[in-house]
């Protein structure tokens, strides 16, 4: 499977379970988020394996987001996620790792 395959997979896997999370009822809420999140994460781990296999590698979000493959996922996310998706991909450009206690809640 190649890094763009790896991405769009896990693209796929992050909105299923946001659209599960959305419709969770109260008492599901809690598990279904956190598997959200574990999914988002995974999802931004391709996202971040697929840039660092570009050459040349973007070396600033713009240069990133303006890339075909971060345009098509862009126009799938919820509005929600937009911003915790560009926090993450300055991240990225800045060979940044968050640590698990920075994490969104």
């Amino acid at each position: 499977m190649t890094s763009t395959e790896k991405v769009m997979r896990e693209l796929k896997e992050m909105l299923s379970r946001w659209n599960m999370m959305s419709a969770a009822d109260q008492d599901d809420a809690e598990s279904a988020a956190d598997t959200f999140e574990s999914s988002f994460y995974a999802f931004m781990d391709a996202v971040r394996e697929w840039t660092d296999g570009l050459d040349p590698r973007p070396a600033a979000v713009e240069d990133l987001l303006e890339l075909p493959l971060i345009t098509e996922i862009v126009e799938q996310l919820p509005a929600p996620l937009l911003l915790n998706f560009e926090t993450e991909a300055e991240l990225i450009i800045e060979r940044q790792f968050r640590i698990d206690e920075d994490k969104y809640d």
